[in-house]
C-alpha cells in the first residue's frame, strides 16, 4: 500500500499544480484582447486542462483504493469530510473546463480580478484536506 500512496501523492501534487497555475492563464486571457497572444494562451490552457486532466484520474483512482485498501469506514469522519472536499475540487476542475470554453469562443464575462479570487479556491481546498488527512481531527 505504500507503494499506491507514493503514486497517489505524486498524482495529486501534479494535478494540484495544473490547478494552481490554470486559473493564472484565465487571468492573462482575460486582460489579453482577441489576436496571437490570446489564441497561444488560449492553446496553452487547453493543452494544460488536458494533462491536469489525465493527472486526476490516477490521483482519484489511487486514492479510492487506498480509501478502500484500509477499510475506512465507521469512526473515520475525517476521510468523509476530506472525500466531500475532494467532490468540491472536482467541480472545480469541471468548472475551469466551463470557463476555458468560455475563453475559447471569445464569450468571457468576466475580469481578472475575479480569476484572481477563482486562483485562490484550490489552495484554500488544499489546506482543508491537508488538515484533515494530518490532524484526523474527528
Amino acid at each position: 500500500m505504500l507503494w499506491v500512496k507514493t503514486f497517489h501523492l505524486l498524482f495529486v501534487i501534479s494535478w494540484f499544480a495544473g490547478l494552481f497555475y490554470l486559473p493564472r492563464i484565465y487571468v492573462n486571457l482575460a486582460q489579453t484582447p482577441a489576436g496571437e497572444t490570446y489564441d497561444t494562451l488560449v492553446g496553452m490552457a487547453r493543452r494544460l486542462y488536458r494533462f491536469m486532466t489525465i493527472l486526476a484520474v490516477p490521483a482519484v483512482v489511487l486514492g479510492l483504493w487506498l480509501y478502500l485498501g484500509y477499510g475506512l469506514g465507521r469512526g473515520q469522519g475525517w476521510m468523509h469530510a476530506k472525500l466531500l472536499f475532494v467532490i468540491v475540487l472536482l467541480g472545480y476542475h469541471a468548472s475551469c473546463a466551463r470557463i476555458l470554453r468560455r475563453f475559447e469562443a471569445h464569450a468571457n464575462t468576466r475580469c481578472h480580478r475575479f480569476y484572481r479570487w477563482y486562483n485562490e479556491l484550490p489552495v484554500i481546498l488544499l489546506l482543508i484536506i491537508l488538515i484533515l488527512v494530518v490532524t484526523r481531527p474527528f
